[in-house]
């Protein structure tokens, strides 16, 4: 039996992500359904919440409790490890004030609400100021968490937990130099996929269709999930049972929703996979953003622009969209999926030049927390280092740098996530193969138990007992690297574009 003060701990950390998931469902309905002028009350109900749970987890008695519960030796080796992450979280969360914390939650539902807007009428001026509160903001809480070396260093820590900026530039420069060579043999192979047939209008009802008929094959559970859609794409959980991803539909281009869909369900299959005696505790977490982007990303790319994928699927869109796809062959549909060009948006980005996209948000945030950048200097660096990175000019701010929905959350340290998703990806592939042979056969016949039933042991029910370097160790046998996700785009476009 545990003890009375394991159960007390249990029990507090239960109502605070009782109120986490509170606060969890009122962002969800802001990005989905809540109506505009919802906005201001919407933003007091978040801060009122977010302080409410910061007050719960950081009162004394929950110190107390770890204090007790750090010296005790009955504790099983699982109830030992939620009370080390207890008291990660615990001593992080205390170091800051419940007024930064209420504050902070204001003002970032005051700069999505900006953003929103600033982005549809292309006017970075109107959400400079926001954004400037929320750069000022961040750079307070690294003061407040502290840190070694970058300031930037504090929040990658709340996003990929021992990973610093010190560590990300010698990959990412690696990553950019062998990329930006690799897009550019590209270019001179001359062996562009025609693509004009995507040059038509795709039906809503047929793409919302297909993506849940995907959704399904994958493995998601849409008894405990559903699918709606939002400005940008996400995925958010309140409950083991109740994971909740969104999409985009665009009736000029199919695959924007197809491939948004997927990423989600990849996150969202993450989230159902926690097992069930972890509910309402923090070891049913997931272990980090590049954890969690590691799911999506092999979902997304891996899996959904392989051949065997499409070799089966263009079958099933066929079926959806006959008059479209009436003269296009299976090939074509995965050469036009694979279709590498440089881009002015990330998620329209090919898997060649996506982590380029990536290093460049990653060099302006350091920058901006460093106090190298200010934020109104944002849009002529971004369209500069486009420049640099993808050859592109940047006709306007809405294309460029108020495309993503990250910097309005407050969230600074999330975009290394990204890249660092695919690395991971690409190993647990590598090992994927190893221990399931016949993965590319069951992927061409849309069968993807043994896909999922290896990444449920493998990553997901591991929840938070390791941490993310060491899950990639003792799922693949390697440390971190970015090599077999090189080895993998070397291997795949030179194929595609007989390099």
């Amino acid at each position: 039996m545990p003890s009375e003060d394991y159960a007390a701990l249990l029990e507090r950390i239960g109502r605070v992500k009782d109120v986490n998931s509170a606060i969890g469902l009122l962002s969800w309905d802001q990005e989905v359904y809540m109506p505009p002028k919802g906005a201001p009350a919407r933003g007091q109900q978040l801060a009122t919440l977010s302080a409410i749970s910061h007050r719960m987890f950081t009162g004394k008695e929950v110190g107390e409790l770890l204090d007790r519960l750090g010296g005790d030796t009955s504790l099983s080796a699982d109830a030992t490890k939620l009370v080390e992450e207890t008291r990660y979280d615990y001593d992080r969360a205390t170091r800051l004030p419940e007024s930064f914390v209420q504050k902070f939650s204001e003002e970032r539902s005051k700069a999505y609400e900006a953003w929103v807007r600033a982005k549809g009428e292309n006017n970075f001026e109107g959400f400079r100021p926001n954004l400037e509160t929320i750069v000022d903001l961040s750079k307070q809480k690294a003061d407040l968490m502290g840190y070694e070396g970058s300031p930037y260093n504090a929040l990658l820590e709340d996003y990929e937990r021992g990973m610093t900026t010190e560590q990300l530039r010698p990959i990412f420069s690696e990553l950019a130099e062998r990329q930006s060579n690799l897009v550019e043999r590209i270019a001179a192979s001359g062996r562009a996929p025609d693509t004009a047939w995507l040059d038509t209008e795709w039906d809503r009802d047929a793409q919302w269709d297909f993506t849940i008929r995907i959704l399904r094959d994958m493995g998601y559970d849409l008894e405990a999930g559903r699918q709606d859609e939002s400005v940008h794409p996400f995925t958010t959980d309140f409950d083991l049972y109740d994971v909740r991803v969104t999409t985009r539909i665009n009736t000029n281009n199919p695959f924007e929703a197809i491939m948004a869909s997927i990423h989600e369900g990849g996150h969202g299959l993450y989230e159902q996979g926690f097992l069930a005696s972890d509910q309402r505790t923090i070891l049913g977490e997931a272990i980090s953003l590049g954890i969690h982007e590691s799911q999506s990303r092999l979902w997304e790319t891996l899996i959904g622009q392989s051949r065997p994928f499409w070799e089966h699927y263009a079958e099933v869109l066929r079926q959806a969209f006959p008059e479209q796809l009436k003269n296009v062959s299976n090939d074509a549909v995965y050469r036009g999926v694979n279709k590498v060009q440089p881009t002015l948006r990330r998620l329209d980005a090919d898997e060649c030049t996506y982590n380029l996209h990536i290093i460049l948000r990653f060099e302006i945030e350091v920058a901006l927390i460093e106090g190298d950048l200010k934020v109104a200097d944002i849009p002529g660096l971004w369209k500069a280092k486009m420049k640099q990175y993808l050859g592109l000019d940047v006709p306007d701010d809405a294309r460029g740098c108020l495309q993503d929905i990250h910097w309005s959350h407050g969230s600074i340290g999330y975009f290394p996530t990204y890249t660092l998703g695919n690395l991971y990806a690409a190993q647990f592939l590598e090992k994927l193969l190893e221990d399931l042979p016949t993965l590319w056969e069951e992927v061409g016949a849309g069968n993807f138990a043994g896909l999922l039933t290896w990444l449920r042991a493998k990553v997901h029910q591991v929840g938070r007992r390791k941490q993310p370097a060491e899950l990639v160790r003792d799922v693949t046998g390697k440390d971190p690297s970015s090599e077999a996700y090189l080895d993998y785009l070397e291997k795949k476009y030179g194929e595609l574009y007989d390099l």
